[in-house]
């Protein structure tokens, strides 16, 4: 019998992580509801070679959708139902109009199940490709009796969320190009350039200036020793997705990267946005606060900031308010907690905290900004050094034999 890993919320909302024996994944699923536990991800249990390094299979029948899918699908099922379209039309119409291979196989089950009786909250879950989140925000739609509002809404938080993810990795692509362009050019004049006055500092036969050798060695290491450098980066790299993956050095890496000057303020108030968004269209559509703040931690990539939320629900189970609990966690910016305490205060807690990723949104804009402005000339006075230092090491070299010449 298959044996499925899976992540579960029980009563208490505590997120739940193990394995268990089943026929089937839908069978799974169906076992952890009749424990009264609400599955978050199930997936089929590998071994061996076949287990990636966070426990889940490198190979997978289900792949997941693009962000960009599931907003556009969104966007679509939203249209179709406020335009009065029976939810079994409009999920045909959506599966005939879909360019996404991906998305098209996994529309035609969660149709299936619809048809069957289920909601569209359990068949979208059952598909294994969709958020928490999403499930939760639809399933408030239908239990409310306003799921096209709700997918509305939805729609909107994506786009902005993705706008977001876009301006941050926009920002980044022109230092990145940079550094590989800086990169490759130091490897050529080490690797190709360097060589061909190294035979003629061979043939005068005086000693080098010590500038000279170090450069004349790093490029004989390049050539001759590279495969080196490749082996070495792998096994970082392998080293540091294994601290990534367990918790604890995670945790301490997370915490690292949050006293790094500029970069540590650019993640927390990137974070600050992810969760005041989230949390506030969560509350906009009838989730409870503790409830919320539960899946709201697992939308955060920063562990030290999930763990300090954490601790904040647990607060808030006691009958506290947000932002005091968020106050003394003396993680979260105070401006953002100041302006939560105030939508509390006002019974506007939804609105505040919407407005407070709006803020939060363009400080991250703002930030990077700073932070590119900082970086390119930083990069590019870098690049000058490096080719100055390789460049002058040679024309000292020259000059010695000149020297000797005369």
């Amino acid at each position: 019998m298959p044996r499925y890993r899976y992540e579960a919320v029980d009563a208490a909302g505590e997120v739940m992580r193990d394995e268990l024996d089943a026929a089937t994944l839908d069978a799974a699923i169906a076992r952890l509801r009749d424990q009264g536990l609400l599955p978050l991800t199930v997936n089929e249990a590998k071994s061996g070679f076949l287990r990636g390094g966070f426990g889940q299979p490198l190979f997978s029948k289900r792949r997941a959708l693009s962000r960009k899918t599931i907003a556009l699908l969104t966007q679509q099922l939203a249209s179709l139902l406020h335009a009065g379209m029976p939810l079994d039309r409009a999920l045909t119409i959506l599966i005939g109009v879909t360019e996404d291979e991906q998305a098209k196989p996994v529309l035609e089950r969660a149709q299936e199940k619809v048809r069957g009786g289920s909601s569209l909250a359990d068949a979208l879950e059952a598909q294994g490709v969709f958020s928490r989140f999403y499930l939760n925000m639809v399933r408030a739609g239908e239990a409310g009796g306003a799921l096209d509002v709700v997918l509305k809404r939805l729609t909107e938080f994506l786009e902005r969320s993705q706008a977001l993810r876009e301006t941050v990795t926009s920002a980044l692509i022109y230092p990145i190009i940079l550094l590989s362009v800086s990169a490759l050019s130091v490897i050529i004049l080490l690797t190709f350039v360097v060589p061909q006055f190294q035979r003629l500092f061979a043939d005068a036969g005086k000693a080098l200036p010590l500038a000279t050798q170090i450069v004349i060695a790093v490029g004989d290491g390049f050539r001759h020793y590279w495969w080196v450098g490749a082996i070495l980066f792998m096994l970082l790299s392998a080293v540091a997705r294994r601290q990534l993956s367990q918790p604890e050095s995670r945790a301490r890496w997370d915490d690292r990267f949050l006293r790094l000057p500029l970069f540590g303020d650019l993640i927390a108030k990137v974070e600050t946005a992810r969760l005041s968004r989230t949390l506030g269209t969560l509350l906009g559509n009838g989730v409870s606060l503790l409830n919320a703040l539960t899946i709201v931690r697992e939308t955060l990539s920063n562990q030290v900031l999930a763990g300090a939320l954490g601790e904040v629900a647990e607060h808030v189970k006691t009958g506290r308010g947000l932002a005091d609990p968020l106050l003394e966690a003396g993680r979260f910016p105070k401006l953002a907690v100041q302006m939560i305490r105030v939508g509390e205060e006002t019974g506007q807690l939804q609105e505040m905290l919407l407005q407070v990723a709006d803020a939060y949104d363009g400080e991250v804009q703002t930030a990077v900004k700073r932070l590119l402005t900082l970086l390119e000339p930083a990069l590019i006075l870098g690049l000058g050094v490096i080719i100055a230092g390789i460049i002058m090491s040679i024309l000292v070299a020259i000059l010695s034999l000149n020297d000797l010449a005369f």
